[in-house]
C-alpha cells in the first residue's frame, strides 16, 4: 500500500483510538517501521497529528477536538471506564455530571440506578437519564454551548451553589505529568471548579489519550479527586502521585478491573 492510501488510514485510526503506534501501524500495514516513522514525521509536518515517543496523538491546542469527533475517540475504553464508576455509585445518591463524552458514557450506565438526584450542566446527559424513571434530573442554567449542549456561565455557577452533592463524576480535557485537571474553556474550568468545591466526593473519568494531550486553563488538581477511573496504569511519576495524595485508581480494560 502506497503512502497516499496509508496516511488517511492512519489518520481514521488515531481518531478512533485517539494514538497510534508505530509497531502497531507497522504490523497493520505488512510495512517496515522506518516507513511508519517517515509517515507519522510527514502528518506531523501537515499539523494532523503530533509525534509523541513511540508513535503519535491528535494534536493539542488551544481548541478541543470537535465534539463529534469526541464521542468517537477510545469509544470501548470510554464504555468500560464508565462501567465501573456506575458500579461506584450506590442506590439514592445526589450527583452531579459535567459536560463530556466520558461522562455521558457514565450515564448511559445508570439508567438501572435507584433513586438517583442527577444535576448536570450537559444536557445530553439530561436526555439520556430521561429514560430512567427512578432518576430526578435537574438541568443547571446556563449559556448553551452549541458545539456540545453544554451549560456554562455564571449562572451554571450560581445553580450549582445551591446544592451540596454525595459525588461528582467529572471528566477534564487534558492532564499534564504533575496531575493538573486541564481545560480549554476558561468558563467551564469556573463551573468545574464549582462543582468540585460543592461536592463531598470526587469521581474523575478519563481514558488514556488525555495524558497526551495539553490545555491551556488549570481546572485543579488531581489531589483533590477521591477516584480516578482509567483505562490503562498510569505513568510511574503519576501513579506516585496518587499514592502520596490518597487517589483512589481504578483501571479498567476490557472490562476486567484492578486497583
Amino acid at each position: 500500500m502506497s503512502q497516499a492510501f496509508r496516511l488517511p488510514e492512519i489518520l481514521e485510526i488515531a481518531r478512533a483510538e485517539g494514538k497510534v503506534t508505530v509497531d502497531d501501524l507497522a504490523d497493520r500495514f505488512k510495512v517496515t517501521v522506518q516507513t511508519i516513522r517517515r509517515d507519522l514525521a510527514e502528518l506531523a509536518e501537515l499539523g494532523r497529528l503530533e509525534r509523541v515517543h513511540g508513535g503519535a496523538v491528535l494534536p493539542s491546542g488551544v481548541s478541543n477536538i470537535g465534539y463529534e469527533e469526541r464521542r468517537g475517540l477510545n469509544h470501548s475504553a470510554k464504555a468500560s471506564i464508565a462501567r465501573t464508576c456506575a458500579q461506584a455509585i450506590p442506590d439514592g445518591a445526589s450527583i452531579f455530571m459535567n459536560i463530556g463524552t466520558s461522562t455521558e458514557a457514565v450515564a448511559r450506565e445508570l439508567l438501572n440506578h435507584k433513586d438517583l438526584l442527577v444535576v448536570t450542566n450537559n444536557m445530553n446527559i439530561a436526555n439520556i437519564l430521561v429514560d430512567n424513571p427512578d432518576c430526578d434530573i435537574i438541568v443547571a442554567g446556563g449559556m448553551v454551548r452549541r458545539a456540545d449542549g453544554g451549560l456554562i456561565g455564571t449562572l451554571t455557577m450560581k445553580t450549582i451553589e445551591q446544592f451540596k452533592f454525595d459525588l461528582a463524576v467529572i471528566g477534564c480535557s487534558a492532564m499534564d505529568e504533575d496531575g493538573w485537571l486541564l481545560d480549554y474553556d476558561i468558563q467551564e474550568v469556573g463551573v468545574s471548579q464549582t462543582i468540585i468545591a460543592q461536592s463531598r466526593k470526587i469521581y474523575l473519568v478519563a481514558d488514556q489519550s488525555k495524558l497526551q494531550r495539553n490545555a491551556p486553563a488549570r481546572i485543579a488538581s488531581l489531589q483533590e479527586v477521591d477516584m480516578f477511573f482509567i483505562d490503562d496504569p498510569l505513568p510511574a511519576k503519576l501513579a506516585q502521585k496518587c499514592r502520596e495524595w490518597g487517589v483512589e485508581v481504578q483501571i479498567s480494560r476490557q472490562g476486567k478491573v484492578s486497583g
